[in-house]
């Protein structure tokens, strides 16, 4: 009897040590900014794009680093927000479709990551989007009805929230999740993760409050976000909206699914444009 009281006395202690990793520990679980590397080591002049070194200041005046790539028959402006891991300068394949499907692009890194300044935390995020979005409206004077707002995974959810507080032409969310306690509680289904988390990231709740346009795209082969989020996204998001299914893994699903996905994103875009 001791024995089995021993076990369960150590099992809830290893319950509990790894509930306050997971509840200390967020950040480091959510944000990578350093995988596979800080430095910015290419630029889209090694895929033949002109560019342009933009620098933003934030409403906490933290200093972001991007780029705008401009198309010379732009149809629209295009804000991309990436994923939790890398940098702006590992998103050359994304910048080349969306310079084919001739749009200007603005891309940032958020702060902590790349050539921006501070730490990276949840709220900081969306004053990096907020920044963004001042930068194209105000500073270069292009109007809301011609701005697409982009985010993939974890952007997906930043970029939802920008399309939350404006109204921009169209919202493209690509391989997101529903919240962060959602994509947690599917992690670990043995944890109080709804209950642990002090990240939200609701991107299905901002889907719910957007006017305008929504794409939602989502590969049934995504590793890492289960298809369902994708789809519980859309089902949240008002009309007109449309779904984009696309085929590869979390990562290359883009590059995998090729032309299909291209001309899904062309469809969406002409639409509405």
């Amino acid at each position: 009897m001791i024995s089995i009281w021993k076990l369960l006395l150590a099992g809830i202690g290893v319950y509990a040590a790894f509930s306050f990793y997971v509840y200390f520990m967020q950040s480091g679980l959510i944000f990578f900014p350093d995988m596979p590397g800080r430095d910015v080591d290419s630029t889209p002049a090694d895929i033949g794009l002109s560019y342009q070194n933009v620098a933003l200041v934030t409403e906490d005046n933290i200093r972001l680093h991007g780029w705008f790539i401009p198309h010379k028959n732009a149809i629209a402006t295009l804000i991309f927000f990436h994923g939790n891991a890398g940098n702006i300068s590992h998103r050359l394949d994304s910048i080349a479709i969306f310079h084919r499907l001739e749009l200007n692009v603005l891309i940032i890194d958020y702060r902590g990551y790349g050539q921006s300044e501070g730490k990276v935390t949840e709220k900081g995020t969306y004053r990096d989007a907020e920044a963004a979005w001042h930068y194209l409206t105000r500073n270069r004077g292009i109007s809301n009805e011609r701005i697409v707002i982009f985010g993939r995974s974890l952007g997906a959810s930043v970029a939802s929230w920008l399309a939350s507080k404006h109204t921009p032409a169209a919202l493209i969310v690509e391989s997101g999740f529903t919240s962060i306690p959602s994509m947690g509680q599917r992690l670990y289904p043995f944890l109080p993760v709804r209950w642990l988390s002090h990240f939200k990231y609701d991107t299905r709740s901002y889907v719910s409050n957007i006017s305008c346009p929504v794409l939602v795209a989502h590969s049934r082969d995504d590793e890492i976000i289960p298809y369902d989020e994708g789809r519980e996204i859309f089902a949240a998001a008002a009309e007109p909206k449309q779904f984009l299914e696309m085929s590869g893994g979390h990562n290359d699903g883009y590059i995998v699914s090729g032309e299909a996905y291209i001309n899904g994103l062309k469809t969406f875009i002409n639409q509405y444009l």
